[in-house]
């Protein structure tokens, strides 16, 4: 989270972005994709938050944008603390109304999701939210 700080901007909507407790999200993101392991392996999705190559390459472009000089590796999909920093800088980019239900459904099905598509994994976050 820090390292987000470390290259925001003074605009509104990285200051909403970064001020939004994600906390309970990301904490049962994680439940549903690794059960918390952060070695999980599936296809190519890796680590605790199962994020794909796509969205390391995503995040990058953002921060390339975003004229940051920090750049993330598929290695840092192990790490939990660099796999949430992913998931808020997409939020950030992606869904800068912090709208939780969006959140949760780009997170499963990219930025273009369909809702019918997202309900059973939409669900089964919010569950464990409860």
């Amino acid at each position: 989270m820090a390292v987000l700080m470390a290259f925001a901007t003074a605009s509104a909507r990285t200051t909403k972005a970064l001020s939004f407790d994600w906390n309970p999200v990301m904490d049962a993101i994680i439940q549903v994709e690794s059960e918390g392991n952060p070695h999980a392996v599936s296809g190519n999705s890796a680590g605790a938050m199962q994020i794909t190559p796509i969205l390391v390459e995503d995040c990058n472009d953002i921060l390339k944008k975003m004229k940051s000089k920090k750049r993330y590796t598929l290695a840092d999909r192990f790490s939990v603390s660099k796999s949430k920093e992913m998931f808020l800088l997409i939020q950030m980019y992606y869904n800068p109304t912090n709208d939780v239900e969006k959140a949760i459904r780009i997170w499963n099905g990219g930025i273009h999701y369909s809702v019918r598509a997202t309900n059973r994994y939409y669900k089964k976050v919010t569950a464990l939210m409860s």
